[in-house]
């Protein structure tokens, strides 16, 4: 039984890294200068552009609007009746950590320990995950990618989905500190403790991380005081954990925070109030309706998703699709993410319910763009187009909200993008299967 266990996963290991192979056999990309004409253009921060053009030189963007000069060194792409976009930012995935989750060694989103900061998501990173290639030909370019285990799970990575290395595809190697905080409202009808037990718990915990954070805090004032004059004093000890809450405690790298109902919410923003300094995001959100004005006051953005069940049984099966909308009525700032892997490549139709449902379909283009760029500090790069930013963008032929609109070419840092993946492989291998003739 146990070689057979053995063969079994050996076998899931081998089909998946063909079929990673497979889905990364396809034409190279093109690079340089392109000059793409006549298209409908969302830059998502300055308007539409009816008939417009943009000129992509190497890396970046260098111009978009009219009646640009197009030297003869530009490929020209004829995008009349089409529409560009800029690349969608899929902010809470765990793509390229997770492979086949049921094949336990292809699952690098985890890490042993309770307190993991020092843990970075970019080093586990798989270019040439196959589901890369089916993400980035729906239009999403680029994604948060997010360590999940324990209260501190580490840090997140935006990256973009084109390179063959972690390096080639970083946008930010620190994007974000993944934790969670623990819940006074217990775990649901299975949970027997007792109320008590369930306060003595909850405020264990709290005081767990409360210390955490302080002594972190202690290391930061003792480093710093040396860095600044270093003669004359003992260098501190070098310790990891430490030295990588230094950019969270600074607000440079930004926390997220996962929370769902109700009284999650209201506790993680009193617990974020009596946090000086820190960059506060919350994930999920499930429950975000219920008090939108109080995440607004507290000026925390949210990354959530629209397809899941309600978590009342009395709520309007509605309200997952009303809940962004309902948030950004109120003032929060909201990104749409997939919080999936595999489906990261559906978060522009999960937007494109909210948008159906009271967001609208300019503020659900803004929750896949420019959005989730200025939440995780990337906005002078990405989440919309405009001269000098990274040419991270896409042509479709209608809503790429809406699922029977294709994208039809894809832009990563400037690569024209071979429209391919391992979905596409499939389709084609299928559509038709009559067997080739030998005859002559």
């Amino acid at each position: 039984m146990k070689k057979l266990n053995i063969f079994i996963v050996v076998a899931a290991l081998l089909f998946g890294l063909h079929a990673a192979a497979q889905a990364q056999i396809t034409e190279k990309p093109g690079f340089g200068k392109y000059a793409i004409t006549g298209a409908t253009i969302h830059t998502v921060t300055n308007g539409t552009i009816e008939s417009g053009i943009i000129l992509i030189d190497g890396n970046e963007i260098s111009f978009v609007g009219k009646n640009a000069k197009i030297t003869d060194d530009y490929a020209r792409i004829d995008a009349s009746g089409k529409h560009v976009y800029p690349g969608f930012i899929d902010g809470w995935t765990a793509l390229g950590l997770v492979e086949v989750s049921a094949v336990a060694v292809t699952v690098d989103n985890q890490e042993l320990g309770d307190f993991n900061p020092h843990m970075y998501a970019f080093t586990a990173f798989n270019p040439h995950s196959a589901s890369v290639p089916v993400t980035r030909v729906s239009g999403v370019t680029t994604v948060l990618s997010a360590p999940s285990s324990g209260i501190i799970a580490g840090k997140a990575a935006v990256m973009d989905l084109w390179g063959y290395s972690p390096d080639s595809m970083a946008v930010a190697k620190s994007g974000a500190l993944v934790m969670e905080l623990p819940s006074s409202t217990g775990g649901g009808w299975w949970d027997d403790r007792s109320e008590e037990e369930i306060k003595k718990e909850y405020e264990q915990e709290i005081k767990e991380i409360n210390d955490f954070f302080e002594k972190a805090r202690f290391y930061d004032r003792m480093v710093s005081a040396y860095e600044g004059n270093p003669s004359g004093k003992t260098k501190p000890d070098h310790d990891p954990r430490m030295e990588a809450m230094r950019e969270v405690l600074s607000g440079e790298v930004p926390v997220v925070i996962e929370v769902g109902r109700e009284q999650e919410i209201l506790e993680a923003i009193k617990w974020t109030e009596s946090q000086e300094g820190l960059n506060v995001i919350f994930a999920g959100v499930e429950e975000g309706w219920r008090v939108a004005e109080e995440i607004a006051e507290a000026g925390i953005p949210v990354l959530t998703t629209t397809l899941y069940t309600p978590s009342r049984d009395y709520d309007n099966y509605q309200r997952p699709y009303q809940n962004p909308g309902l948030m950004a009525e109120a003032g929060v700032k909201v990104a749409i993410v997939s919080d999936d892997t595999e489906n990261s490549r559906n978060a522009p139709f999960e937007a494109g319910y909210a948008a159906a449902y009271g967001l609208g379909k300019e503020e659900a283009i803004k929750a896949l763009t420019i959005n989730p760029a200025e939440i995780f500090g990337v906005d002078d790069k990405l989440g919309s187009l405009e001269a000098g930013k990274q040419a991270n963008l896409f042509i479709s032929d209608g809503d790429p909200l809406q699922p029977m609109t294709n994208i039809e070419q894809v832009f990563i840092k400037g690569y024209k993008i071979p429209m391919d993946s391992r979905h596409i492989q499939l389709y084609e291998e299928f559509l038709d299967r009559d067997a080739v003739s030998t005859e002559e």
